[in-house]
């Protein structure tokens, strides 16, 4: 079993919108995962829209891909790298902690994480 940035079991980001790179939920990663899918967050307005200005555009339904596209407060198993581009623009979304893979540490340091921490995970 996957281990979170806690050092627990990785628990489920969602299951609606069925979130992860191999749509388990979670955000687990492995072999063919380039954008490292490892941070779950809960998206917000302005979160979605820096996204879309940098050309990831996670609002728009893409049936063809089965993604209905976000809204504000949806859980998604975010690109590692893109979680940490937005934080150093200042619109990160929040984290899920419990539901975000240890691997995530290797792009961020935890602290910077509890940060961002969801309400229920602080």
């Amino acid at each position: 079993m996957a281990k979170n940035v806690l050092g627990t079991d990785l628990e489920v980001c969602s299951m609606s919108p069925r979130t992860g790179f191999f749509r388990d939920g979670c955000c687990n990663t492995g072999k063919g995962d380039q954008g490292l899918h490892l941070v779950c967050v809960e998206t917000t307005e302005e979160f979605l829209a820096f996204t879309k200005s940098v050309g990831n555009d996670l609002s728009t339904p893409m049936p063809e891909y089965e993604f209905p596209g976000l809204v504000p407060g949806d859980r998604w198993c975010l690109c590692a790298l893109r979680w940490k581009e937005a934080y150093e623009a200042g619109c990160a979304p929040k984290v899920n902690l419990r539901a975000t893979h240890m691997s995530m540490l290797e792009f961020v340091d935890l602290d910077v994480l509890r940060s961002h921490a969801v309400q229920d995970d602080v």
